[in-house]
C-alpha cells in the first residue's frame, strides 16, 4: 500500500526538508549541531593563505569537494533567523559557525557516500517534497516561491537543498536499516526488562476515559438519587455496547467530553486514588460502575494499562477510506485540490457516494475496494496522513490533504479498541528495540563516514 509509513530517522539527526521555512526545523537543526564527538581519523590539514582574501573563498575541502565561505555564511544567517523566530538561545556567532561548518562537512561526506552507492532522487520526488513543504506552511507552491524570494533564497538553490536532504535521508535510512537487525534474543531481553520494570508502581501508565454526571454542592437527596440513576443508565448503555466516546459527548459534564471523555495517558500517581481503585481489577476496555467524588458520579473506562515506555496490550484502530489523486504534469496540485473539494461537497450533499467516487477516480490500489484501507493501527500510515485521519470523527470527511504520495480525501468510518495478540506485542517490542538503537546506529555510521573523509581546513570563516 503506498501509504505505508516510512520509518523515521533518528530524531536527533533527521534532516528536515523545510530548511528555510518549517517551524520544526529549528529544533531538529539545533540538535544536529551537536559536535559529532570525533574528529577525522584521516590526516586533516590546515592551509593558510597570505595576502587579502577574495570576495568568496574556500573554508574547507571534503574529499576534494569545497565548502565556500558564502555557503557557510548563508547557512549561518538562515539558522540564526530560525532560532530567532523560535526564541531559541543564540550561542556565540563564531561557535555557531564552527558547528555549522562541521555539520556541512558531515553532510558533504554523506552525500558523497550516497552518490557512490548510486542513490538518486528524481525531479518528481523533489516536486512532491516541495509540495509537502508548502502544504505544511499553508502555502501554495507559487506562494512558497514568493516567500523564498523575499527571504533572498534562490529557487534553484532551494530545490538543490531539498534534493540533498532527500539524498541524505535515503542513505541514512539504508545504512541505519542495515545495522538495525534485531534478533529474537534482543526481543526476549526487552520483554524481560519491561516485566521487571512493571513491578514499580510509578512506572504504570493508565489511559482512562470518563463520563461525569456532575452533582451540585447544594443538591438535595432526591436530586442526588436522580443523578445517580443517570450515571447508572450511562454505565448500562456502555456495558450493552454503545460507543463510550459518543456517550461521553452526549452526557458528560467533564472538560474532556469533546475528546470522547478520554483523559489521556498518565502515570497512576497522577490520577485520583478513587479512579485507580475503581479500575484496579479491570482489563483493557473494561468499564467500572459509577463511583462518587466531590464533583459527582464517574463512569470510568480503562482504555489501556501498561508499563511506562512498555508494550501495550490493546491498541486503538481506525477504519478509514480515501481517494488518492497523484500530482503530475497533467494534474497540478491546485487542480487536484479543486477536484477533491468537489468530490467532498458531492458526498456531503448526498449527490455522490464516496466508495463509488474512489472506485472511479482514486489512483491508489485500494480503489477497487472503494478506497477502503481496512483497520489500521497507529504508525501504519505516513505521519501527515495519520495526523489528519486521527483528527476526524467517524463519518467525517477531511479537506484535501497533500502527502508525499499525492492528494487525499479521507473519510473515517469507525474506530475500536483491539486487544493485541502475543505475536503483535512481540512485533511492537521488536520495533521498540529497533527505534531505541536507531540513534546509536546512525551516530556510529556518521562517525565512520566522517572518519574516512579527508578534510582540509583552509581560511577561517568570515561572517
Amino acid at each position: 500500500m503506498p501509504l505505508a509509513r516510512l520509518r523515521p530517522l533518528p530524531a536527533a539527526h533527521a534532516a528536515l526538508l523545510a530548511v528555510a521555512l518549517c517551524a520544526a526545523a529549528t529544533s531538529a537543526q539545533a540538535q544536529s549541531l551537536r559536535p559529532s564527538g570525533r574528529i577525522a581519523a584521516q590526516p586533516t590539514q590546515r592551509i593558510t593563505q597570505s595576502g587579502p582574501l577574495p570576495a568568496d573563498f574556500i573554508v574547507a575541502v571534503v574529499n576534494s569537494e569545497p565548502i565556500t565561505n558564502n555557503e557557510l555564511r548563508a547557512r549561518l544567517l538562515r539558522t540564526e533567523q530560525q532560532m530567532q523566530q523560535q526564541n531559541t538561545a543564540m550561542p556565540p556567532r563564531d561557535q555557531l559557525a564552527r558547528r555549522l561548518l562541521e555539520q556541512m562537512i558531515n553532510e558533504r561526506a554523506q552525500l558523497q557516500v550516497a552518490r557512490e552507492n548510486g542513490i538518486k532522487v528524481d525531479d518528481t520526488q523533489i516536486d512532491q517534497a516541495i509540495g509537502q513543504i508548502a502544504s505544511n506552511n499553508q502555502l501554495s507552491v507559487a506562494a512558497l516561491k514568493t516567500r523564498l524570494d523575499t527571504e533572498g533564497i534562490l529557487w534553484n538553490q532551494f530545490r538543490q537543498d531539498v534534493r540533498d536532504q532527500l539524498l541524505l535521508t535515503r542513505v541514512r535510512e539504508r545504512e541505519t536499516d542495515a545495522r538495525g537487525r534485531i534478533s529474537d534474543a534482543d526481543v526476549e531481553q526487552y520483554l524481560r526488562d519491561q516485566a521487571n520494570t512493571a513491578a514499580d508502581a510509578d512506572s504504570t501508565e493508565l489511559n482512562l476515559a470518563q463520563i461525569l454526571i456532575a452533582v451540585p454542592e447544594s443538591a438535595t437527596a432526591a436530586q442526588v438519587a436522580t443523578l445517580r440513576a443517570r450515571a447508572q443508565a450511562a454505565y448500562d448503555r456502555a456495558q450493552k455496547g454503545e460507543d463510550f466516546a459518543a456517550l461521553a459527548a452526549e452526557l458528560s459534564a467533564g472538560p474532556e467530553r469533546r475528546q470522547g471523555g478520554v483523559m489521556g495517558v498518565r502515570t497512576a500517581s497522577r490520577y485520583p486514588a478513587l479512579f485507580i481503585e475503581a479500575t484496579r481489577n479491570l482489563s483493557n476496555g473494561g468499564i467500572a460502575p459509577p463511583v462518587r467524588s466531590g464533583a459527582g458520579f464517574h463512569v470510568i473506562k480503562l482504555i489501556e494499562r501498561q508499563t511506562a515506555g512498555g508494550i501495550p496490550t490493546s491498541i486503538r484502530q481506525t477504519h478509514a477510506r480515501h481517494i488518492l489523486l497523484r500530482i503530475s504534469p497533467k494534474m497540478t496540485e491546485a487542480q487536484g485540490r479543486e477536484r477533491l473539494a468537489s468530490f467532498r461537497q458531492r458526498v456531503l450533499s448526498e449527490k455522490a457516494d464516496f466508495a463509488a467516487l474512489a472506485k472511479e477516480f482514486s489512483q491508489d490500489n485500494s480503489a477497487p475496494a472503494g478506497g477502503d484501507l481496512g483497520w489500521s493501527i497507529p504508525g501504519q500510515f505516513v505521519p501527515e496522513f495519520e495526523e489528519t485521519m486521527n483528527g476526524l470523527q467517524p463519518g467525517e470527511i477531511s479537506q484535501p490533504l497533500l502527502s508525499r504520495f499525492g492528494l487525499h480525501l479521507i473519510q473515517v468510518l469507525e474506530r475500536r479498541d483491539q486487544q493485541l495478540t502475543a505475536s503483535q506485542q512481540r512485533e511492537l517490542a521488536r520495533n521498540a528495540v529497533r527505534e531505541k538503537r536507531a540513534d546509536e546506529n546512525y551516530t556510529n555510521w556518521a562517525q565512520e563516514v566522517r572518519g574516512r573523509a579527508y578534510v582540509e581546513f583552509r581560511e577561517p570563516p568570515q561572517q
